[in-house]
C-alpha cells in the first residue's frame, strides 16, 4: 500500500512542480572546462584524461551540458555502489552476521564461501527485495524528490541526492541518505569541496577494486596481486540471479 502511494505521490508532484526556468546555484562541471580544471584537482599528475572525447557528445538531444551532467552523475553513483561493494566484500569474506537471514530461521551464507557465492545463495525472495529498494530510490532521484530538486542533467549539483521531505510529509518518517541528523549543515565551502574530490578519487579507486577481486575470482591468475587471496568461483558474477531467474 506504501508502495503505491509513494508511486502516485512521485507521479503527482511531477507533474505539478513549477519548471526549473534558472540554474541551481551549486551547479559544478557543466562544461569541458570545467571538467578539465576538476581533473586537474583529483590527479595532478593525469589531469584531464577522455579518449573517447564523450565531454563533447550529445546524449539524447539534450545538449552538451546536459549530457555533462549525466555523465557526471553517473560516474559519482558509479562510485558509491563500488565503494559500498568493495566494503561488502572485505566484509563478507571475513564475517557472518549472528542473527537469522530468513523468517524461516536460515543463517546467512558462510564466509567460507566467495561473496559471489553467498549472492547466489540468497533466497530469490530477498534479491528481489533489495532490487525493489534500489528501484525506489533510483525513482526517486530521477524525479528529484517531487520537484525538490531539478534533474542533474538540468543544472542539479551532480551527485546530490534528493531529501525524503515530501514521502516523509506525506506517507511515513524516513531519514534523508545524506547527512540524516544535520551534522555538516555548516560546513565551510572549502571542506565541501576536498570531500567531493575524496569522494571521487575513491570512489574511481573502488570501481578498480572490486573489479579487480571479481576478475580474479573468475580468471584465476587475472590480477597477479590477488593470487593466493581470491577464490576461484565457477558462476557468472553478471548474472544476479544465475539459477534462479533469467529473461533468455
Amino acid at each position: 500500500m506504501k508502495s503505491a502511494i509513494l508511486a502516485t505521490l512521485v507521479a503527482s508532484a511531477a507533474a505539478f512542480a513549477p519548471a526549473q526556468t534558472g540554474r541551481s546555484a551549486t551547479t559544478v562541471s557543466e562544461s569541458k572546462a570545467d571538467l578539465s580544471s576538476l581533473a586537474s584537482g583529483l590527479n595532478p599528475v593525469v589531469k584531464y584524461y577522455d579518449p573517447l572525447n564523450l565531454a563533447e557528445q550529445d546524449f539524447w538531444g539534450k545538449g552538451n551540458e546536459a549530457t555533462i551532467g549525466w555523465l557526471r552523475q553517473s560516474e559519482i553513483k558509479h562510485g558509491r555502489i563500488a565503494m559500498f561493494a568493495f566494503v561488502g566484500y572485505i566484509v563478507q569474506s571475513n564475517v557472518v552476521f549472528p542473527w537469522a537471514q530468513t523468517m524461516a530461521g536460515a543463517a546467512h551464507p558462510s564466509p567460507d564461501l566467495v561473496p559471489e557465492a553467498q549472492w547466489d545463495a540468497i533466497p530469490l525472495g530477498a534479491k528481489w527485495q533489495i532490487f525493489a529498494v534500489i528501484s525506489m530510490l533510483e525513482l526517486w532521484d530521477e524525479c528529484g524528490g517531487g520537484g525538490a530538486l531539478p534533474h542533474y542533467t538540468k543544472g542539479r549539483q551532480p551527485g546530490k541526492y534528493p531529501p525524503f521531505t515530501l514521502f516523509r510529509d506525506n506517507v511515513h518518517f524516513v531519514l534523508d541518505l545524506y547527512d540524516p541528523f544535520g551534522f555538516n549543515k555548516n560546513m565551510s565551502a572549502e571542506t565541501k569541496e576536498r570531500r567531493l574530490k575524496a569522494e571521487l578519487n575513491n570512489g574511481r579507486l573502488a570501481q578498480l577494486a572490486i573489479f579487480a577481486f571479481l576478475c580474479a575470482d573468475k580468471i584465476p591468475g587475472s590480477v597477479p596481486l590477488l593470487n593466493g587471496i581470491a577464490i576461484p568461483y565457477a558462476g557468472d558474477p553478471m548474472i544476479p540471479f544465475e539459477g534462479q531467474f533469467s529473461y533468455f
